[in-house]
């Protein structure tokens, strides 16, 4: 659990699945470290060694099996790390959000996290016109105490702000924290 003036930020988003993703989230992650963040990659709570050994299993059977046994154990390890950390940074961009980033922010909430939003795609993602994203997904970060932000660069200012605006009042369900 964070000491109370420490930030640790849970990044919830599909950007470990590809190189690209993995650039962005070095570079996103560098500079929220500057700002004085501690940064919670879930791509990183499970060791490279057990997805390497479910690989070299010879059998899809063999392989399939191992996951079922490993999937739960990832799931976990996420959930905890959300409910240790003491805020989420959602990255929102594709054509939908990706579905275990909407898992992610519907259990922060439900934890009384905030969560803030990123979206730099210029796509229309949403469910209508008056909405950014699917409106399920924007609802939980809005009521949250968040925002989504369309430029990195906007990031820490709107973090500090949404932490700020958390001192200043009671949280919902601040024993989760």
């Amino acid at each position: 659990m964070p000491r109370s003036n420490e930030k640790h930020i849970y990044l919830a988003g599909p950007l470990g699945f590809s190189e690209g993703g993995n650039l962005f989230k070095e570079a996103l992650t560098k500079k929220l470290k500057k700002h004085g963040y501690k940064v919670i990659d879930p791509f990183k709570l499970t060791p490279q060694s057990k997805f390497q050994k479910i690989s070299r299993l010879p059998t899809l059977e063999q392989q399939q099996q191992a996951w079922k046994v490993l999937n739960p154990q990832i799931a976990r390890r996420g959930q905890q790390a959300i409910d240790e950390c003491n805020a989420v940074l959602a990255v929102l961009d594709g054509p939908d959000v990706d579905s275990g980033t909407a898992a992610e922010i519907g259990y922060a909430f439900a934890r009384g996290k905030p969560i803030l939003g990123y979206r730099g795609d210029f796509r229309l993602s949403s469910d209508n016109s008056g909405a950014m994203i699917n409106l399920q997904v924007e609802f939980f970060i809005r009521k949250s105490g968040g925002q989504i932000v369309a430029h990195t660069s906007t990031i820490p200012a709107a973090l500090s702000r949404m932490f700020n605006r958390e001192q200043a009042r009671p949280s919902r369900h601040r024993k989760h924290r």
